[in-house]
């Protein structure tokens, strides 16, 4: 990107300092960047000591042959004994875990003692079905309690689990299964989504007629909806007949730091899936760590939401492993941010007094789309820490969280990582952090991350180029499931001996990091590399807009053309006049190689089901093209939506 372009995306000049209280009663303090900067492997082995190990080890990491990291190779612990077990034997039995909230209202806590007894009885299933250490279990649940009980009894007895997200097909589901050669599958009859039983069931059935899936020998079905569900005998089994016979007493074993934890699913440019293969203690501590000080956990008062689904990384290390390792409060919530109505979440937050919500952007900006006036309704004077994950948020719906949600008093932690990382990489904490509205500022402890040029040097205070991970952490995947070669070619061929997943990202002047997102959605106008992120935000910076969500089509002219799929706010209705209104403010935002060619406003944006919006899909629209799989669609009517309106889109210079 232009110096001159990146001069005019810096002009962010909000500054919010940690209040004095919270500065003083925080977790981390700045002292711990100096000491992870000074002995960063001695830091790393002072963290894995917040974890209890039947052997601990007394080497922190094996270097020897990179990329393949090994960390406290020679500890042994049980991951599922650190998040439960433990907490009981230390006289938090009582302590609720998980305050569950189903979406069409039932609801149900449970303790850390009664969650000990339900993994120890899944644990116990689990074994008289077959499964043993090494063995793979498939995971395809809605967000109810048995998920995290079904993850746990995997960890417990070594197996590794696979979640797949309910969302997906029965392809996806199939393809997972075969590639992780899973033994058994875990689901429900369904779960509620949007008001409605969603069946769950028939994608297993249909999945396990694929070839690669004869190895499947059980299907541990919960029962969640009560709907009418196909069955298998001999194969089908239902949790509440095998699971509640079983003895609530196990005795967990304990396994290397390095047995593999969990295989997690995530999109490759070549259509398959990489299977991002994560371990045991390097995970544990990083996640466990990084929940304690970036959110600043107080585990004997805070209630913690992350409101993300366990089907993504962020449900791995901060609904389940991290929070729990920890001895955490949290809600499950299994439905939707406005179901049955747009307060849905403040209400939440109200009945459970929740101190700490983890949330993505999308939802952010969804719900400053619905009105300020909904949360307005509610009170969140219980919350005192703001997160946000998932994609670089755009600095207006970071000041509307604080704002509205924060009451103008909370900080707010915007977090970088990915599910190769396993845990946050680059966040400010809030204790010790001046926070910048939409900047994830600095690596934590002990992590070593910077931005480069093509050439692999680093680039100066005001540039942009890739973020690189330049030291191994804790929580690294450990490589690509089954491809070793993959692994090398995918994340450490760009740039040689760091590690590069393609995002995008510029230094400030002060030297802080700003994420543009995946490198493939910066668009080349004119000679000058533009990235979606930041038209997006100076977008959304305009007081008539929501939301948008930007692509480049192919131009003759200009190589790429900047087509931008607006939300327009309450009563802001389209037309020509505000098309160019919205061109102008990007042109002055951030200069006129940034106007978009074409602006469409549209009733909703297409996205996954973790709340990402799909551009490759706006890609086809704004080409012609026919449109790639519309699977993973929240809502895949979306798109028809957006391709009927087209035609009248176009607005040239």
């Amino acid at each position: 990107m232009s110096n001159e372009s990146l001069a005019n995306l810096l002009k962010e000049e909000r500054r919010f300092a940690p209040s004095s209280e919270l500065a003083a009663q925080a977790n981390v303090t700045a002292e711990a960047y100096e000491r992870a900067e000074a002995d960063r492997l001695g830091f790393w082995a002072e963290q894995a000591r917040r974890l209890t190990w039947s052997t601990e080890p007394t080497e922190t990491l094996d270097w020897s042959n990179p990329p393949f990291a090994k960390w406290f190779a020679d500890g042994r612990l049980n991951v599922a004994y650190n998040c439960v077990d433990r907490h009981v034997e230390n006289g938090l039995g009582d302590r609720v875990a998980l305050h569950f909230e189903g979406e069409p209202g039932d609801s149900r806590s449970l303790t850390y003692a009664e969650l000990q007894r339900e993994v120890c009885k899944a644990a116990n299933a689990l074994t008289e079905l077959g499964v043993r250490a090494g063995d793979r279990v498939a995971v395809y649940m809605p967000m109810i309690p048995e998920t995290v009980v079904a993850m746990l009894a995997c960890a417990r007895i070594g197996a590794p689990h696979s979640v797949v997200f309910g969302g997906f097909s029965a392809d996806a589901l199939a393809t997972r299964i075969q590639d992780a050669d899973a033994r058994v599958v875990i689901t429900a009859d369904g779960g509620y989504r949007r008001g409605e039983p969603g069946a769950l069931k028939p994608a297993v059935d249909e999945a396990l007629t694929r070839p690669g899936t004869e190895n499947v020998r059980h299907v541990l079905v919960v029962r969640r909806t009560g709907q009418e569900t196909g069955w298998t005998e001999g194969r089908d089994i239902w949790w509440h007949e095998l699971v509640e016979r079983q003895s609530d007493r196990h005795t967990p074993e304990a396994f290397e730091a390095e047995h593999p934890l969990f295989i997690l699913y995530t999109s490759g440019t070549t259509g398959k899936p990489k299977g991002i293969l994560h371990t045991s203690g390097g995970y544990l501590t990083q996640v466990a760590y990084t929940h304690h000080a970036v959110f600043d956990l107080k585990p004997e008062s805070d209630v913690y939401w992350c409101t993300a689904d366990v089907g993504w990384v962020t449900g791995h290390s901060y609904i389940v492993y991290g929070p729990l390792a920890n001895g955490a409060t949290q809600v499950l919530y299994e439905g939707t941010p406005n179901t049955p109505h747009q307060g849905r979440w403040w209400e939440i937050v109200q009945k459970y007094g929740v101190t700490i919500l983890y949330t993505a952007p999308t939802a952010i900006r969804a719900c400053m789309k619905w009105g300020d006036d909904i949360p307005a309704k509610y009170d969140l004077s219980s919350l005192r820490i703001l997160g946000s994950v998932g994609e670089p948020i755009n600095p207006e719906a970071w000041v509307w969280y604080r704002k509205h949600i924060g009451g103008d008093r909370v900080p707010v932690v915007d977090t970088w990582w990915q599910t190769e990382t396993g845990a946050m990489m680059i966040s400010p904490l809030p204790g010790v952090t001046e926070t910048k509205p939409g900047s994830a500022q600095v690596p934590l402890p002990g992590i070593r991350a910077t931005v480069v040029d093509d050439d692999a040097n680093e680039v100066p205070h005001g540039s942009g180029g890739y973020l690189v991970l330049t030291e191994p952490w804790p929580s690294m995947l450990r490589t690509i499931w089954g491809d070793d070669q993959r692994y090398r070619d995918t994340y450490w061929s760009r740039f040689e001996g760091k590690y590069f997943a393609g995002d995008g990202a510029k230094k400030d002047e002060d030297g802080d990091i700003w994420l543009l997102g995946r490198v493939d959605d910066v668009m080349l106008v004119s000679g000058h590399n533009i990235s979606t992120t930041e038209v997006e935000s100076a977008l959304v910076s305009h007081p008539k807009v929501a939301e948008a969500a930007v692509v480049g089509a192919t131009d003759a002219q200009t190589t790429q053309a900047i087509c931008a799929f607006v939300i327009l706010r309450g009563t802001a209705t389209e037309g020509e006049d505000l098309t160019e209104e919205l061109r102008a403010h990007v042109a002055r935002t951030l200069g006129p190689i940034a106007k978009p060619r074409r602006i469409l406003a549209v009733a909703e944006l297409p996205k996954t089901r973790s709340g990402k919006i799909m551009r490759r899909l706006l890609r086809d629209v704004a080409e012609n093209r026919t449109l790639g799989d519309v699977t993973t669609l929240t809502d895949s009517s979306v798109m028809d939506l957006i391709q009927s309106r087209l035609p009248a889109a176009s607005s040239e210079d």
